[in-house]
């Protein structure tokens, strides 16, 4: 079973990269939230990979961050919810926006969800309520309104992801941006996502 992969990149498009590892090019289908993380061409690439095995075919799904796989994974066991509706639902929301969408029973945002129809959104929210709790912990959190500044938490996941890529432990990761953002005072404006990157590296220096 592969977990991860590390390589370099030889191929990518809105649906699909290739990996190079040791001279055997691993094609992965790869979620559209991570492919601003990816390096150019030829960059070193480090994804998480589920991997699908059936009877005529063994297929590679590739994440940024290990919650995006632990979503994926969650996703299909939900009756209805194949790899490709499960994918496009990863890399349209993250983990936490996802998780409080169903919570709240937010069929309006789950339903325009690639894939998702009514009925679909409305077996989301009966089934995975009680799965997802770990991905919306308070204590977790690195929204703006509990951290500091008012950084939103696409921005926030943006930021540990791209940390995680660069070979930082999500924790730490996560707990450095924590740490950045409380030293921004709640009344100034976000700082950019290049900046708030900076300054994480810088405090993990």
């Amino acid at each position: 079973m592969i977990a991860c992969l590390t390589g370099s990149l030889l191929h990518k498009t809105p649906e699909r990269i290739i990996v190079d590892c040791g001279g055997v090019g691993y094609d992965v289908a790869f979620c559209q939230s991570g492919l601003r993380h990816l390096p150019e061409i030829g960059g070193e690439v480090f994804v998480f990979i589920y991997t699908k095995v059936r009877e005529d075919a063994i297929e590679l799904f590739g994440f940024i961050s290990r919650e995006e796989k632990e979503l994926f994974v969650v996703l299909l066991g939900v009756s209805g919810v194949g790899p490709k509706v499960a994918l496009g639902i990863v890399g349209a929301l993250s983990p936490a926006d996802f998780s409080r969408a169903v919570l709240t029973d937010d069929l309006h945002r789950l339903t325009k969800l690639p894939g998702i129809g009514k009925k679909t959104a409305e077996r989301l929210c009966l089934e995975l309520k009680d799965k997802i709790q770990a991905f919306v912990n308070p204590d977790d959190s690195t929204h703006g309104e509990q951290a500091g500044s008012d950084v939103d938490d696409q921005v926030a996941s943006d930021v540990i992801s791209a940390l995680v890529n660069l070979g930082y432990p999500q924790s730490q990761a996560r707990q450095a941006l924590r740490n950045v953002l409380k030293s921004v005072p709640h009344a100034e404006p976000s700082p950019p996502i290049e900046e708030l990157l900076r300054l994480t590296l810088r405090s993990l220096a």
